[in-house]
């Protein structure tokens, strides 16, 4: 059993503030790489032990995310079934809750709605609620009986379009109860990277939908729609600015490469096609294997999984590695999608601050196309970094978020070139990477964590496997002993599972602790021995 865990100071402010507080509502906005997921799972872990009644509740934006976070859990001796469905019943006795998405509670708010009544809610990045708004409505149906709910973002957010339920507004803009920005981690020291911005300009050209011709640089002002247009001549596959970006950004990886062999680079591409793309251009211009990892792939996550833990350096995405993708070896990032707004910018450069203990000279670096809107936002990102804890956390407004999201007659657009005009350089770009040490952390406060109630743990699981990936073997080797003993004594399949299910004491398979399920096994192989000796004899 885990028995301590060691905070940073601000995690520590944060749960003493969650304890003080009297409503079951609490939001925690804290910058990408401050460590939500441990100030949350410390939290859930005093409330579970507070009251063996209760169970805990995850929801978060993707799939990858349910299995990092039941992984996480297994730190806290918290076990989380991340594959768990409503067609499964309740929830075994030896699991201490579920890790499910917003679209799934939009899918069965009622059964959650039953499961809540008596849990702990975590509302991962939260702002996602407001995406679509069955998804607010269900989770007020899901978790409104709920007696806590913790929701987090890594960003602030807005309203906008539609409030999000348990949320406090001021204006639109969404109140935390406690908030620690990225100014505030760098100052604190050795929390995340300091993140540079190498701009590039560039002159496109391009025959717009109408038929006119233009040919602009990232300095000239233009409209919403032919500011559009230029960023998406920038990103053709077929003109010289990216290919240029991808070359710069990868000098930059090969150079932090030689200190740290495993750092890895990031691509945010517009599309499935266009990740595609840039993965082929990675290979034939820069001879580098790239990782892609696309929504219409149901590989993705896996792919993900296998690019954080590995050597690659490249991966190629869309909106896959979003918020709360844990990939700390990423120092590079190129910003390649025509999605440009305040707080997918800020996503963005989520992906790059994770800080890695024990190592020095830890800057990380996001190309840009020195284009308005992304220069701006760089730039408030870029004043914390130097100097203060300033925050500047204005979206885009709805108007222009439509005016982004308007449609256009892609037929008649037309890239016609796109040539760099600049390599990157200026104060927001810097290649040497050695530099001094970065300073240390202040002084981390270990806290104990109190004793956690469990009915039956069952048998302990291997190394690293979480209890729902064990009962998923041990499911499977019943199942297979089930179908042995069958085919030996010419019963049905469902016959001889009811029978299993009787002497082990199992009233359903999907509900069955670790403990009943190994019970069950080594029934089914005594019955297997018998049937079979007397099938022989």
């Amino acid at each position: 059993m885990a028995r301590t865990v060691t905070l940073r100071p601000w995690q520590k402010a944060a749960l003493e503030r969650l304890a003080a507080s009297a409503s079951p509502d609490f939001l925690a906005v804290a910058t990408p790489g401050a460590g939500k997921t441990t100030f949350a799972l410390t939290a859930a872990r005093q409330a579970l032990a507070a009251d063996p009644g209760l169970r805990l509740l995850v929801v978060v934006p993707t799939a990858h995310l349910k299995a990092q976070w039941a992984q996480a859990a297994l730190a806290f001796d918290m076990h989380l079934d991340w594959r768990w469905s409503p067609a499964e019943g309740g929830l075994p006795s030896d699991m201490h809750g579920v890790v499910t998405t917003y679209q799934q509670v939009a899918g069965c708010p009622a059964v959650l709605r039953g499961l809540g009544n008596r849990a702990m809610v975590i509302l991962d990045e939260l702002h996602h609620a407001a995406e679509d708004r069955a998804w607010g409505d269900a989770l007020r149906t899901a978790f409104e009986t709920a007696p806590r709910r913790l929701a987090l973002s890594g960003t602030p957010f807005r309203s906008d379009t539609h409030a999000i339920p348990f949320v406090r507004y001021q204006g639109d803009e969404a109140v935390p109860d406690y908030e620690y920005g990225y100014g505030d981690a760098l100052a604190d020291g050795g929390v995340v990277r300091p993140v540079y911005f190498p701009r590039i300009d560039g002159m496109m050209e391009w025959s717009a939908p109408d038929g006119s011709l233009h040919a602009h640089s990232f300095e000239d002002a233009l409209d919403a729609a032919r500011a559009g247009q230029r960023l998406r001549t920038a990103y053709s596959l077929g003109g010289e600015w990216l290919p240029h970006v991808l070359r710069q950004a990868h000098d930059q990886l090969l150079t932090i490469r030689r200190r740290q062999p495993d750092a890895g680079g990031l691509v945010i591409a517009t599309d499935q096609d266009h990740a595609k793309g840039i993965a082929r251009m990675l290979a034939d211009r820069l001879k580098v294997r790239a990782v892609v990892a696309t929504s219409d792939d149901p590989d993705a996550s896996a792919r993900i999984s296998r690019f954080a833990g590995g050597n690659d350096a490249w991966i190629v995405a869309v909106r896959m590695v979003a918020e709360g993708v844990d990939i700390p070896r990423l120092r590079v990032g190129v910003f390649a999608t025509t999605t440009t707004t305040e707080l997918f910018f800020r996503q963005a450069v989520g992906r790059l601050v994770r800080w890695t203990p024990g190592s020095s000279g830890q800057k990380s670096f996001l190309y840009i196309p020195d284009e308005p809107r992304l220069r701006a936002r760089a730039l408030t990102i870029a004043e914390q970094r130097r100097h203060s804890l300033r925050h500047d956390d204005r979206d885009l407004t709805g108007r222009e978020r439509q005016e982004e999201g308007v449609e256009e007659q892609i037929s008649l657009f037309s890239p016609i070139s796109a040539v760099p005009l600049s390599d990157g350089g200026g104060p927001d770009w810097v290649v040497d990477v050695d530099g001094t040490p970065e300073p240390a952390a202040d002084a981390a406060l270990t806290i104990p964590l109190p004793p956690l109630p469990m009915a039956r743990p069952g048998g302990a699981p291997l190394e690293g496997r979480t209890r729902r990936e064990h009962k998923a073997h041990l499911r499977k080797a019943n199942a297979d002993k089930g179908r042995l003993i069958a085919h030996h004594t010419g019963l049905t399949h469902a016959g001889v599972n009811a029978e299993l299910n009787r002497v082990s004491g199992v009233k359903k398979v999907s509900e069955a602790t670790v403990e009943q399920l190994e019970r069950r096994l080594d029934k089914a192989e005594a019955w297997l021995r018998q049937a079979s000796g007397r099938r022989v004899g």
